[in-house]
């Protein structure tokens, strides 16, 4: 039987592509006379910390410390952010870049459907990346794994420096990863791609024994201690020197699945730092994942919810 251990005491720093989730809700009766696209009337608007600011939010919603290191531009929405992250217990260290605008993904919803994302981004500069590799490095020491979540906007282009620093001072390092190379990623404790990623990298596999047999491969190559995939419907496959272990999803109704792989590496990172191993980290990240996909849009699972569905 599953519980979750106490986490109050447990430190995450979480290091990565932050981003400013802007949603509008309103109400579609009509076209539109101008072009075959629906009139939405905006009636609500929200916003929530998106990337690796909503991986920091589900640490802190599970009731473990939370340190986010980031660069954000110097406008109102690196405020704005900054400010919903304070107020979610979440403290922050950014680099502010004025020539940087802080990256926006602002989805319009009608009936409860996404009609439309609109993306504002700009990779950061190579001067402020430089300055937070500083920053990294005087900070892992105080914090007892290190969650690494590349949005491909280039808040990690020293990632390998950073998985260096980390395991000099003997840190647990995960990472959510971006892109066809993983080769950046080695040395890195576990990764946490989706199925789509991990196809994108490792090609199609036939059956359950081709894809341990790829996993398998990836790990030595990179020489990981574990590889989590995420398989949406198929739940979740772990992948260490043990052998494979699967757990079959736990969602009773998908609503929404974006940002439901911070929810999963959150719950991972917390897990860890308050002392499980790692088959029951993933058996408790795979709960959390079930409730989250319940909610609409970049959602947090409180402990308080996840102790629900363990219990």
């Amino acid at each position: 039987m599953l519980t979750l251990p106490n986490t109050a005491s447990s430190r995450v720093l979480v290091v990565g592509d932050v981003m400013l989730d802007r949603y509008w809700f309103g109400e579609v009766s009509r076209i539109s006379p101008e072009a075959p696209v629906p009139i939405v009337h905006v009636r609500k608007t929200e916003e929530r910390p998106g990337g690796a600011a909503n991986v920091a939010r589900n640490i802190a919603s599970l009731g473990g410390q939370a340190t986010l290191l980031s660069v954000v531009g110097d406008d109102e929405p690196g405020r704005a952010l900054a400010d919903l992250l304070a107020a979610e217990n979440v403290a922050t260290h950014f680099h502010k870049d004025a020539s940087l605008p802080t990256t926006v993904k602002l989805r319009v919803i009608g009936r409860q459907q996404q009609l439309m994302r609109i993306d504002f981004e700009t990779p950061p500069s190579r001067e402020v990346l430089e300055d937070k590799l500083g920053d990294f490095e005087a900070m892992v020491d105080a914090h007892d794994v290190v969650i690494l979540s590349d949005y491909g906007k280039g808040g990690l282009t020293h990632v390998t420096k950073m998985i260096d620093a980390a395991k000099r001072h003997g840190k647990r390092i995960l990472i959510d990863p971006k892109g066809d190379d993983y080769s950046k990623y080695r040395g890195a404790t576990l990764l946490t791609p989706n199925r789509s990623e991990f196809r994108e990298v490792m090609g199609r596999w036939r059956d359950e024994n081709d894809l341990a047999a790829r996993a398998e491969k990836l790990r030595d190559d990179l020489s990981l201690e574990a590889l989590l995939v995420t398989r949406s419907e198929e739940g979740m496959s772990l992948f260490t020197g043990a052998g494979a272990m699967h757990e079959p999803t736990q969602a009773r109704e998908v609503f929404d699945v974006s940002g439901a792989g911070d929810t999963v590496i959150a719950t991972l990172g917390l897990m860890l730092a308050a002392g499980q191993d790692m088959h029951t980290a993933m058996r408790i990240a795979n709960r959390a994942a079930g409730v989250v996909v319940g909610k609409l849009g970049t959602a947090t699972v409180s402990r308080d919810e996840l102790a629900r569905v363990i219990g």
